[in-house]
């Protein structure tokens, strides 16, 4: 298969291109500076990444020209502003609109123009699903969508984007929504690396927002599998929820950190407030269509980020 991957130097890209590279396709990426990061090496220095921002226009003619070469079997869209707190609080910037939107429009006319009539996998977030509740933690694909926030909403626009440029351009197109994933190489204003960060540079209390939120947390690992075995099994217009399927308690997390981490660290809450609730996925159509499911248990992905920022820490001395 050839795979071509927009924001292919991002976090959960350069796992999925060494997924990719691991099953034997050929892949192409793009990205805002058309280089990769210092954390490349081997295989993936030798991946060719095009410099394209989505969100400030059209693709340059010469990706336009080596892609037309390329000939793409499918187009994995992971290229977005995808750290909520970056897309606005309860409306979206006018940046998050170009990025996640009118930046999923353009690539969805890139598609289009391909004579090889590549397959789109749109990576999308659970992020466009209401709020869940003690009561009401499970969500299907069928769910209301109701994002609360910038980042949902911007998301849910662009899905709404792909589903009308496919039917009036025939792209055979999928939408897979993403949980909150983590491991090593994500940065440090999320969830885990967060954590694991602080613990690596041996801080003397290890500062956490919520003890007590329940989450749907996978590695991203696993992740980038589903998103291949969709772009070879999914159905055509399918939207499939790719996450973990369980409930896990922050604070739980958070102490299987601090015993990994062997340090005596205080932890301080620094917004309680009683027990706030993420959505769960319901995998029953994504294990229908692929079989996949989650491998990774959270307690080496725990252990793979810590080390990873341990690593910086001391690569940084």
């Amino acid at each position: 298969m050839r795979a071509f991957i927009t924001g292919i130097t991002g976090f959960a890209g350069g796992f999925l291109a060494e997924h990719l590279l691991d099953c034997g396709d050929e892949v192409l990426g793009c990205s805002r500076g058309g280089a990769w990061p210092s954390w490349a090496g081997g295989r993936l220095r030798e991946t060719r990444v095009v410099p394209w921002d989505v969100g400030i226009g059209g693709p340059p003619e010469s990706l336009a020209t080596i892609l037309a070469e390329f000939k793409p079997d499918c187009i994995y869209h992971l290229a977005a502003l995808s750290v909520p707190g970056d897309c606005g609080t309860a409306e979206p910037t006018e940046r998050a609109i170009e990025t996640n939107v009118r930046g999923t429009q353009r690539v969805l006319e890139l598609a289009a123009g391909q004579t090889s009539r590549p397959r789109f996998v749109f990576v999308s977030t659970s992020h466009v699903y209401g709020k869940a509740s003690h009561e009401r933690r499970l969500f299907a694909e069928d769910a209301p969508a109701a994002p609360q926030r910038a980042y949902g909403k911007t998301k849910l626009m662009a899905e709404n984007t792909v589903r009308q440029t496919a039917e009036k351009q025939g792209l055979d197109t999928i939408i897979a929504r993403a949980f909150q994933h983590t491991g090593p190489r994500q940065e440090p204003r999320l969830m885990l690396p967060e954590w694991a960060a602080q613990v690596a540079r041996n801080a003397p209390r290890l500062r956490v927002k919520h003890l007590d939120t329940w989450v749907d947390v996978t590695d991203v690992r696993d992740v980038v599998r589903a998103y291949r075995l969709l772009a070879e099994h999914g159905e055509g217009g399918g939207v499939y929820n790719v996450g973990c399927g369980v409930a896990r308690r922050t604070g739980n997390l958070v102490d299987a950190l601090v015993r990994h981490s062997g340090a005596a660290t205080e932890v301080v809450e620094l917004e309680p407030g009683g027990e706030r609730f993420d959505p769960i996925a319901d995998l029953r159509r994504v294990q229908a269509a692929t079989g996949w499911r989650p491998e990774i248990a959270i307690e080496r992905t725990i252990a793979d980020t810590l080390n990873y920022w341990r690593a910086a820490a001391a690569h940084t001395a």
